[in-house]
């Protein structure tokens, strides 16, 4: 499994809006992308923090998404989001919830 993280600031008084909007419009996106398994997304108190975690069957499904649909998603969040977000992949090593561990990604 393979995780992008993606960490990004929310511009002041944006956090309600940019949640209906992932929420309608990014995820059900997501849920069309080959290889894709699940996202997570935290928010610091204040609400202008986000850091957004979405897992991938594999390191090609996720570079896919990054290179094809990610850019239209960061153009439908662009008018709530300070900067450019951060992008970080990593290889999934465990999880309790999608129970992986370290030997069975070896």
């Amino acid at each position: 499994m393979f995780a992008r993280i993606v960490s990004l600031r929310l511009k002041p008084n944006t956090h309600k809006q940019f949640s209906e909007k992932f929420e309608k419009e990014v995820v059900p996106t997501l849920r069309k992308q080959k290889g894709f398994q699940d996202e997570i997304m935290f928010v610091a108190a204040g609400g202008t923090e986000v850091v957004a975690i979405s897992l991938w069957d594999s390191k090609d499904s996720a570079e896919i998404y990054n290179r094809g649909t990610y850019p239209e998603v960061l153009k439908t969040l662009a008018n709530m989001v300070e900067g450019t977000p951060e992008v970080r992949p990593f290889e999934v090593a465990h999880s309790t919830f999608h129970k992986i561990t370290a030997l069975a990604a070896a």
